[in-house]
């Protein structure tokens, strides 16, 4: 064996190698050498649309067990006049303790509320009394004594949401003229007697007042223009707006008494804009006859257009809150809770309360409620409703009440 072999050649014995480094990342999973299958690509679809049931009131369809035929639960509400002043007494609620408003929001509801006409429908009062034959009868009976006026309102909604015709009762109206400061107690005086004589014509003939008392009486909002009867691009306006608040748009104000030769300056026009007033100059054509006789002038309440706007956008938005159920209709209480806005109730506040909580639910003047409708009763809307032909009320047997929208 020559001495030049060494053990380098040998095949058993060999040099440790450099152990190469790893740039792969440890494995998270706990089993990292189990076999892992690639992901089946799959052809892309659309997605299902997901019904979003959030705005719905109401997906099912109520049992009717039978109609409500009168929506009173006093039973003293027999008669018109009762049934009256229970339908003013009971059209808002109270301001709460906790109601989200500053003074100045609160002082302005209650102003408006103070100066709401005393004017009730005719549809409402059929709503709480159950026979409108006696109704009917009564109405007629009370306006030819001179106790109750019936007030046209012309161009006020399209077919069962228009409101054909008010009630006033003539002791009402009589206290609201005498409350008016801008006027003259002999104008209050001609006045009154004009409403306790002409109980069953709405119209005034024009040689009853002068120039000046009629300039007064239509500023303050109890005389209005037949010509503008129909005139539908100022119905509605808010309270304190005499001329303008009036059933009928004033533009212009009367051109002097009966069977006078007055000249065209001493017609007077209103600015609805400022309430002010201008003598505009009016062109006359000689030996033309004056036709200052034709139409007289229409017995009318300040505020009514305030009030007209109200009970329009309340009927509006009940019908709206019913169209978000399947099939226009829903339980009472629960479109009761959908009218207040989500307001707890005064013994959720109670339960609340006891857990140690402050807040429950939202305030109510951030409610619609509040905002738009100064605190008007769901009662009151549901009532108005129904007596205009837009809802009915029936019995489910199951829920209590429900409402369905015609």
């Amino acid at each position: 064996m020559p001495f030049t072999f060494t053990a380098a050649h040998s095949s058993r014995i060999s040099k440790p190698r450099a152990k190469k480094i790893s740039l792969k990342r440890a494995a998270s999973t706990p089993f990292p050498k189990l076999h892992q299958r690639k992901p089946i690509q799959r052809s892309e679809s659309k997605p299902e649309p997901v019904e979003d049931d959030a705005d719905d009131l109401f997906q099912d369809r109520l049992d009717d067990v039978g109609l409500v035929a009168c929506l009173a639960t006093d039973l003293s509400l027999r008669d018109v006049v009762p049934a009256m002043q229970y339908i003013r007494s009971h059209m808002f609620d109270d301001v709460p303790e906790r109601s989200g408003m500053n003074s100045t929001r609160t002082a302005e509801v209650l102003n408006f509320r103070r100066l709401l006409p005393p004017i009730v429908t005719n549809g409402h009062v059929h709503a709480l009394i159950k026979s409108p034959t006696l109704v009917e009868r009564e109405i007629a009976e009370l306006t030819s004594a001179g106790l109750l006026r019936k007030i046209a309102v012309p161009g006020r909604g399209v077919g069962r949401s228009s409101i054909s015709d008010a009630l006033v009762l003539v002791e009402d109206w009589e206290q609201l003229v005498r409350a008016a400061k801008d006027l003259g107690s002999e104008i209050i005086d001609k006045y009154v007697q004009q409403l306790r004589t002409t109980s069953l014509s709405p119209t005034v003939t024009r040689g009853v007042f002068d120039t000046a008392e009629v300039t007064q009486l239509m500023r303050a909002g109890f005389l209005s223009a037949p010509s503008q009867a129909l005139n539908s691009a100022n119905v509605f306006s808010r309270p304190m707006d005499g001329s303008s608040g009036t059933l009928t748009s004033i533009a212009s104000i009367t051109r002097g008494a009966s069977g006078s030769t007055v000249e065209a300056t001493d017609s007077v026009s209103t600015n609805l804009g400022t309430n002010k007033c201008r003598e505009p100059h009016f062109p006359t054509i000689p030996g033309a006859q004056s036709t200052r006789n034709i139409a007289d002038l229409q017995l009318s309440l300040p505020s009514t257009g305030a009030f007209l706007k109200v009970l329009h956008e309340a009927r509006s938005h009940l019908l709206s809150l019913l169209s978000k159920s399947k099939f226009k209709e829903a339980p009472l209480y629960l479109l009761r809770e959908r009218w207040d806005g989500g307001v707890a109730t005064a013994e959720q506040a109670a339960r609340s309360s006891s857990y140690g909580r402050t807040f429950v639910g939202i305030l109510p003047g951030r409610t619609r409620k509040w905002k738009h409708f100064y605190g008007l009763k769901f009662d009151w809307v549901l009532a108005e409703c129904v007596g205009a032909g837009l809802v009915e009320v029936f019995e489910t047997g199951s829920v209590g009440r429900g409402v369905r929208a015609l």
